[in-house]
């Protein structure tokens, strides 16, 4: 079996999909008439949608069991010069998408410039790239049981400030009273109502132990190469933390938006039995699973993310008249004919595809961008 190629096969797979339905749950025609799967839970609770963004950061982990066999050749400096420098560009990349397109309209009509102190410092990508820089130190520094002792902490500890100081409500959650207090209201994300980020700083610690998770499997599936038996201790422990998931739960409920701790494990325990599956329906049948689509996606996938992003900015941007953005128009005149719900689903089918094509050509042309 040539192992290593089809590890990065299952991880490009893994990957594309992560990306594949961020880019649909991002660009639903209609926020009004989407599907609740393809909607984040309000508050306490578990979507389909929820798993997203905690397997990206999976996925991130999972590709640091290939990346470290490479750090042993080469000298801390320069090891963490890279580090430091993608973990930059990532956060900026972020941070600049939210600022995009560095305008806003205004009730007269009029542009008018965004100033620094009304933009997003948080986001995805800054996200990303804190647990990218943080997670890399960790793998680099710790063996793989004080991965699990700190991880372990991580969670524990994250559980006890979020009980002592504050409570697990919107208004009164420690994440969002610390990200007032150091970045201001003007730089946190509204959409939901008040001044919170989903993405603050409290709540991206534990973020870290689904990069770590990442990492651990990852290792344990290129150690020695896979076989039956590790596919079944995967799907195991999968099970055996969705069961601890589930208790947890009931003193500390799972919320993506507080990422809490029963939120991550919840989560690692679903990334694992699903990249169990990858892993099986592409090494171990006799008519392997063609997931060439997804591929695409997986190894380019900070591009085409950035790629949706910008692209559904612009035409929310852009505007037909003064209360109708190009983005609500192309969903009015070409797919609110399908019906409600549908026809709202359809608009974001087409927009992933259109950003797949764009992946498909740089494929075809051999075109990886990396950071």
């Amino acid at each position: 079996m040539q192992f290593t190629m089809k590890r990065f096969k299952a991880l490009d797979v893994f990957r594309g999909l992560t990306i594949c339905l961020m880019i649909i749950v991002n660009s639903t025609g209609d926020w009004d008439l989407t599907f609740a799967p393809l909607l984040h839970a309000n508050w306490h609770g578990f979507t389909p949608t929820d798993l997203v963004f905690p397997s990206f950061l999976f996925a991130v982990g999972n590709a640091f069991a290939f990346v470290k066999t490479r750090w042993a050749d080469k000298p801390l400096s320069e090891v963490f010069q890279k580090i430091i420098k993608r973990t930059l560009i990532i956060f900026l990349l972020g941070y600049i998408m939210y600022w995009f397109p560095f305008v806003s309209w205004t009730e007269s009509g009029d542009l008018a410039f965004v100033s620094f102190s009304e933009t997003r410092i948080l986001g995805v990508l800054q996200r990303i790239a804190i647990c990218y820089f943080i997670g890399a130190t960790m793998i680099y520094f710790l063996s793989n049981r004080q991965l699990i002792i700190a991880s372990a902490l991580i969670l524990l500890g994250y559980w006890g400030l979020l009980s002592g100081f504050g409570d697990y409500t919107l208004e009164g959650n420690l994440v969002r009273t610390i990200d007032r207090l150091l970045l201001g209201d003007g730089h946190l994300y509204g959409g939901d109502g008040i001044p919170f980020d989903p993405e603050g700083l409290l709540s991206t610690l534990p973020a870290i132990c689904n990069v770590i998770a990442g990492y651990l499997i990852g290792q344990f599936v290129i150690q020695g190469g896979i076989n039956y038996e590790k596919l079944a201790k995967m799907l195991m422990l999968g099970a055996g933390l969705l069961a601890v998931a589930y208790f947890w739960n009931l003193s500390f409920p799972v919320n993506k938006k507080l990422w809490t701790s029963s939120f991550v494990i919840l989560t690692i325990g679903l990334d694992i039995i699903v990249l169990a599956i990858l892993i099986y329906s592409i090494d171990f049948i006799k008519k392997p699973v063609n997931y060439k689509f997804f591929e695409v996606f997986g190894k380019n996938s900070l591009f085409i993310y950035l790629l949706s992003e910008y692209l559904a900015i612009t035409l929310l941007f852009l505007r037909v008249d003064e209360n109708q953005s190009l983005y609500s128009y192309i969903y009015e005149k070409g797919f609110s004919w399908i019906g409600p719900y549908y026809g709202s689903l359809a608009f974001a089918l087409i927009f992933m595809l259109f950003c797949w094509l764009i992946g498909f050509w740089l494929d075809k042309k051999r075109i990886y961008i990396k950071v």
